[in-house]
């Protein structure tokens, strides 16, 4: 582009410099002069290009500037977003993770405190129902012995029975003359006698059945009252075990059902978070999405920019290195004519003098003043050409 432009421009001269010969040649005016004239107009021309070039690219690179700070400070700012909400977003899933691992915890601790309570709520049940069994027998044992021992009191006081009662050996002989007074029923009988047997059999391990009765130096009524005082104390620890057991499994139950609540508190809070932390992870990957998108547009802009702004301060340095090697070859022009015609330019040419006018009959057989004019207007640019070594001016 630059020879282009140094050529093109050359070219003009020539033509320039062959019409002011011309021009000059035809009005008797000097044709150095005018040549001298046209390159230093020629030469404030391409200064003033230059001027205005300068100034321009001025404008342009303080542009560039100003826009590749903004697109610095944007990408600077840019990069700082994504690196806050990479953090963010990390934070987050850091977040879901230790939540995800406590609601699983919970879960698991939730159910095995669910069983335990389900448990001993069924242990609770079983043994409320043994209590309840066994306190009503108890309770019937009491009944029954408080009964016969009433009976055997008031008989040995003078009943119809007394005298069979004391000539009993046995305390199944005994119950049985109850039995037969009808002051005791059969189904009784039978019970006392096994209880006082279990008794017996209890205290006394190893003794017959039959002797019984008479292990007991109180008589029959002594036996029965310790049946009834066993029987009273046995009614009693069952109660008091069946208030202690109770008492325990209060205490168990609401010991697990705070567990229960509290775990299932902190399970919907876990959840919850879980969602908003889901939710915010969500939001800041949009951010994150647009944020990125934006910092590589302001990356390729500058990367454009950079482009751009090199390519024109290339065209500019090509362009005033070339105004240059036009002013330097013009200077040299001027230079080269004053040198070579000496006061030529303070000269006019007139078509009718001799000089000229013996060269064109000498020479080339011209004839008519235009002609003349051409052939003079050559033969200068041809001289100068050939001493500036210029093939566009030859």
């Amino acid at each position: 582009m630059k020879m282009a432009r140094v050529g093109f421009r050359s070219m003009l001269l020539a033509l320039a410099v062959f019409a002011t010969l011309l021009a000059a040649l035809a009005d008797g005016a000097s044709p150095v002069g005018k040549t001298l004239e046209l390159i230093s107009d020629l030469q404030a021309k391409i200064l003033k290009e230059g001027d205005g070039a300068q100034k321009v690219y001025e404008e342009f690179s303080e542009w560039c500037e100003e826009r590749s700070k903004t697109l610095s400070n944007e990408i600077k700012t840019g990069k700082a977003e994504v690196d806050e909400l990479k953090a963010a977003i990390a934070k987050e899933v850091s977040t879901i993770g230790a939540l995800e691992t406590k609601v699983e915890k919970l879960s698991g601790e939730l159910s095995v405190d669910e069983a335990d309570l389900k448990a001993a709520g069924e242990i609770r049940a079983s043994e409320h129902d043994a209590f309840l069994a066994e306190e009503k027998e108890l309770s019937e044992t009491i009944d029954v012995v408080r009964r016969a021992v009433g009976i055997l009191e008031r008989e040995m006081k003078g009943g119809a029975s007394m005298l069979q009662l004391k000539s009993a050996t046995s305390m199944a002989q005994a119950l049985s003359v109850l039995v037969e007074a009808s002051s005791l029923s059969s189904a009784d009988a039978k019970r006392l006698t096994a209880l006082v047997q279990s008794s017996s059999q209890e205290d006394d391990v190893g003794a017959p059945a039959g002797s019984v009765y008479e292990s007991h130096s109180g008589g029959i009524v002594e036996v029965l009252t310790d049946l009834l005082d066993k029987s009273e104390e046995q009614l009693d620890a069952a109660r008091s075990k069946e208030t202690k057991d109770l008492h325990v499994f209060e205490m168990l139950e609401q010991s697990l059902k705070d567990e229960i609540k509290y775990s299932n508190k902190e399970l919907k809070e876990a959840k919850e978070g879980i969602a908003a932390a889901g939710e915010k992870k969500a939001s800041l990957e949009g951010d994150l999405q647009v944020t990125s998108k934006d910092l590589a547009g302001d990356t390729k802009a500058l990367s454009d920019l950079h482009h751009e702004c090199m390519t024109k301060a290339e065209d500019f340095e090509a362009e005033t290195k070339s105004r240059g090697e036009e002013l330097a070859a013009l200077a040299k022009a001027k230079e080269a004519i004053k040198d070579n015609v000496g006061g030529a330019e303070d000269l006019s040419y007139g078509l009718n003098q001799v000089s000229l006018l013996q060269v064109a009959r000498a020479g080339s057989g011209l004839t008519s003043r235009a002609g003349l004019a051409h052939f003079e207007a050559a033969r200068l640019v041809r001289d100068l050409a050939r001493k500036q070594g210029s093939a566009e001016l030859a």
